[in-house]
């Protein structure tokens, strides 16, 4: 929704990167994402219409809340995945709780499956572009700030002791940068999950298959992002200069369809076909049921 809380004169040139971003936002929320800022400014980078550089993300920004403020740009394009209000949920009927009920209703449907999966990323400001595509193929995604935090990987471990007792394949599919730390960070996934699963996993023949499907070298090579300087001052900076160069690339700056796609294609590559139908055939059943209890609900039939 646009909004006019304040009224400002833009300069052409601003009115021309407002009138852009407007097109690229719209754009990705017609195929149901939604972008963070830096997701914005990386559309801009790729399209070569602005240099990769602080300064232009920065102006960039601006000019964005300032189009914001002033009605221009509208307000549920952008997100801001750091900060979020919990409510409650409210019912107007018993009966419109029964049909929100039968709308949510799910199996699990990797529940017959041989593999056990969930995707990880380093950055929530990917929330808005990966989770769509977990919710749809109904696998369990993480969104992290960084680093994984000792609770998550610990909670984590316990998922993934419970899945290899149950007679499954354990499977983590990870995105992160390409940077010093970006790189290290798969390595402490698969470490601190493997610690947290419990020091007896090697008696089931146990092990956490960790699959980084992004960012590599061949998709750098093949994509072409736009680069930054590795982190002279990250602890990790010698060893990533003397395999990989002093050039580093952000996951944000892989185009959102490209990464969707990734995370969709890694999921099905572990999914049964089959089995996954008769559990969406099974599901569908039961919504069924519970849209026909709403509804006597709803008709009086049932007080």
């Amino acid at each position: 929704m646009k909004e006019c809380f304040v009224e400002k004169n833009f300069k052409p040139e601003s009115l021309k990167i407002i009138a852009t971003a407007e097109q690229i936002l719209g754009e990705y929320a017609r195929m149901g994402y939604d972008l963070s800022l830096r997701q914005l400014y990386y559309q801009f980078v790729a399209r070569d219409l602005l240099a990769n550089n602080e300064r232009n993300y920065k102006m960039l920004g601006n000019i964005i809340s300032d189009a914001r403020d002033a009605g221009l740009i509208d307000w549920s394009m952008i997100k801001d995945r750091g900060r979020t209000l919990e409510t409650l949920s409210h019912w107007n009927s018993p009966a419109d709780i029964v049909f929100a009920c039968a709308e949510q209703f799910r199996f699990d449907k990797w529940a017959k499956q041989p593999n056990y999966v969930e995707v990880m990323v380093e950055k929530q400001a990917l929330e808005g572009v990966l989770l769509p595509e977990c919710h749809k193929l109904d696998v369990p995604f993480m969104a992290n700030k960084g680093y994984s935090s000792a609770s998550a990987l610990y909670e984590a471990g316990k998922r993934y002791r419970r899945a290899t007792e149950a007679g499954k394949e354990v499977h983590l599919i990870y995105l992160g940068d390409h940077d010093p730390s970006g790189i290290d960070m798969s390595r402490d996934v698969l470490d601190r999950a493997r610690l947290y699963s419990g020091e007896g996993y090697r008696d089931l023949n146990y092990d956490v298959v960790v699959h980084r499907i992004a960012l590599n070298m061949d998709q750098i090579d093949e994509l072409n992002p736009p680069e930054n300087p590795a982190k002279l001052t990250d602890s990790r900076a010698n060893d990533y200069i003397a395999k990989f160069g002093e050039s580093s690339w952000e996951l944000d700056a892989i185009e959102p369809r490209a990464l969707a796609r990734l995370v969709r294609e890694a999921i099905l590559g572990l999914r049964d076909a089959d089995i996954w139908a008769e559990s969406v055939e099974s599901e569908q059943k039961a919504k069924e049921t519970l849209e026909n209890a709403a509804q006597m609900i709803a008709d009086g039939d049932i007080s």
